[in-house]
């Protein structure tokens, strides 16, 4: 049973940071590929960011230079380092993991499963 619990979210004033964490449990966390992506009231939920177990990331052009995703194997961790926030960065960011073979997806479908999300606010 493949569990994901976020943390770290909160509240903001634009050009601040956070750092969200996303512990993963019930599965070997170094084969699957993992993923942050985020929703905001009344829109879809869209991707973020996504890694690779040899590094390589990938990011939505809207996050791109502000936004590092990184893991950690040995504490089965991911995180999201948020800087310059945007009040459109306002969501509910969840972390997302698959076992398919292409990690760098943003695609939602592509993931089936999910963390219950941590709320970021960006005001």
């Amino acid at each position: 049973h493949v569990q994901l619990v976020e943390s770290g979210g909160g509240s903001v004033q634009a050009g601040g940071s956070l750092r969200l964490s996303c512990a993963a449990s019930g599965y070997t966390y170094s084969s699957y590929c993992m993923g942050w992506f985020r929703q905001a009231p009344g829109k879809e939920r869209e991707g973020v960011a996504a890694i690779d177990s040899d590094g390589s990331t990938s990011y939505a052009d809207s996050v791109k230079g502000r936004f590092t995703i990184s893991k950690d194997n040995a504490k089965n961790t991911l995180y999201l380092q948020m800087n310059s926030l945007k009040p459109e960065d306002t969501a509910t960011y969840y972390c997302a993991a698959h076992p398919g073979w292409y990690c760098l997806s943003l695609r939602s479908p592509d993931y089936n499963n999910w963390g219950q999300g941590t709320q970021v606010t960006v005001s």
